[in-house]
C-alpha cells in the first residue's frame, strides 16, 4: 500500500493540481507603531517585495478624536499622509510592526479598521529577548487584542523573513 505522500504525488493525482500562479498578488501593508520600529520599516522598504507598502502611524499618536476623519492618519515613507481606512479598504494583509516597551497604542485604531473590514492583521515585536518581561507583556497587552498572529522577533532581520513567509 502506498504513503499518502506516494499517492498525492502520483501521475493520478498530479491531474488536479493547478500550475499557474495565483491570479492576484496578496496586499501587504506594513506600519510601523512606534519611531525604534520606523527606522525597521524604512530599511525593510529598502528590499524587493512582491506588493507590499510601507507606512508609519501618523505621529504615533493616538486615534483622531470624534468627528474628525482618518484622513492623514498614515504616512507613507516619504512623509505625505494616507487615509487609514482606504490602505485597509486595499489590503489583504496588515502587519504592524512594535518595539517592546514603545508605545502600541496606534495598534487599537488600525486593529479596529482592519476588523470592520475582515482584513487579517498580524503584529512583529522587535526587542522582545533584550526587555524584561514585565515591559513585553505590557506592549503584548497593546497588540494581542488586535492581532491574528503575535510574533516576538528574534532579530531584526526576523522581520524580514516573517514578510516573505506572509508572501508580502
Amino acid at each position: 500500500m502506498l504513503s499518502e505522500s506516494a499517492r498525492m504525488s502520483s501521475a493520478a493525482e498530479a491531474r488536479y493540481r493547478i500550475d499557474a500562479p495565483n491570479s492576484k498578488p496578496r496586499s501587504v501593508k506594513v506600519i510601523a507603531l512606534d519611531h525604534p520600529s520606523e527606522r525597521v520599516v524604512k530599511a525593510l522598504a529598502q528590499k524587493q517585495w512582491q506588493s507590499a507598502t510601507f507606512f508609519t502611524a501618523s505621529t504615533f499618536g493616538d486615534a483622531p478624536r470624534q468627528g474628525e476623519s482618518f484622513a492623514g492618519w498614515l504616512s507613507d515613507l516619504a512623509g505625505r499622509t494616507k487615509n487609514l481606512v482606504d490602505e485597509v479598504n486595499t489590503a489583504d494583509l496588515v502587519v504592524m510592526v512594535s518595539t517592546a516597551g514603545q508605545n502600541a497604542g496606534a495598534a487599537s485604531i488600525i486593529g479596529e479598521a482592519c476588523s470592520l473590514k475582515r482584513v487579517m492583521t498580524t503584529a512583529l515585536v522587535l526587542g522582545g529577548t533584550q526587555i524584561s518581561d514585565e515591559v513585553l507583556s505590557k506592549t503584548l497587552s497593546q497588540l494581542r487584542p488586535w492581532s491574528l498572529m503575535l510574533v516576538i522577533a528574534s532579530a531584526e532581520e526576523y522581520v524580514a523573513d516573517m514578510l516573505t513567509a506572509l508572501r508580502a
